[in-house]
C-alpha cells in the first residue's frame, strides 16, 4: 500500500516500551517547518514508550546531508542503542535532491551496518512542500513518529537476540 493511502503513524504491530535505552535524535534545520514537527512527534513517542529526557541526546545539524556524519560523531562519543536521523529533502528544479537523498540514505545505511546499531532513516524525500506537510503533520501522519516506532522495535529486537530470546515471528 502506498503512503498516499495510509497514515504511517499508526504501527501495524506492537511498539515495545523501552526504558534505559540511549537514543540519539538528530534533526536537520533545513526545511525546519517540516523537520521540527517530525522531531517533536518523535520525542513525544519515545517518551510515551518509556524513554526519559535523560535517555535522549537531541541535536541539530544544518541540513540532511550532515545527518550521517553527525550520527557517526554521536556513536563515537556516546554509548547509543539507536540514532534517529530526521530530515527533509524536497525536489527542486535540478537533480540536487537526488544527490543529497542518495548520499544521506547510503550514509545512514552504511553507518548502521558497520556499527551494528540501528540508525533510523527518518528523512522525507517528497516531490513538493505539500507532500512534506502531509507526511510531517498532515493526513499521512508524522514520519518522526514512525521513525521512533522503528527505533523502539529495533532496540527491542537487538535485546531479545542478545538474550537469546526467540523474537515473535510476524506470520
Amino acid at each position: 500500500m502506498s503512503s498516499k493511502d495510509k497514515n504511517l503513524s499508526f504501527p501495524t504491530s506492537e511498539v515495545p516500551n523501552v526504558s534505559n535505552a540511549k537514543i540519539g535524535v538528530i534533526t536537520a534545520e533545513w526545511n525546519d517547518d517540516i523537520t521540527l514537527p517530525m522531531r517533536d512527534g518523535c520525542i513525544a513517542t519515545l517518551h510515551a514508550h518509556g524513554c526519559t529526557a535523560a535517555d535522549l541526546i537531541v541535536v541539530s545539524v544544518p541540513g540532511a546531508y550532515e545527518l550521517p556524519i553527525a550520527a557517526k560523531i554521536m556513536l563515537a562519543n556516546q554509548k547509543m542503542d539507536a540514532i534517529i536521523c530526521i530530515g527533509c529533502v524536497i525536489k527542486g528544479e535540478t537533480k540536487h535532491d537526488q544527490y543529497i537523498s542518495q548520499a544521506v540514505a547510503e550514509g545512514i545505511m552504511n553507518l548502521s551496518i558497520l556499527s551494528g546499531k540501528p540508525i533510523i532513516f527518518g528523512v522525507l524525500t517528497p516531490n513538493n512542500h505539500q507532500q512534506a506537510v502531509d507526511r510531517s503533520k498532515g493526513k499521512h501522519g508524522n514520519k518522526g513518529i514512525e521513525a521512533a516506532h522503528t527505533a523502539l522495535k529495533m532496540i527491542d529486537l537487538a535485546a531479545k537476540l542478545k538474550n537469546q530470546d526467540k523474537p515473535k515471528i510476524g506470520y
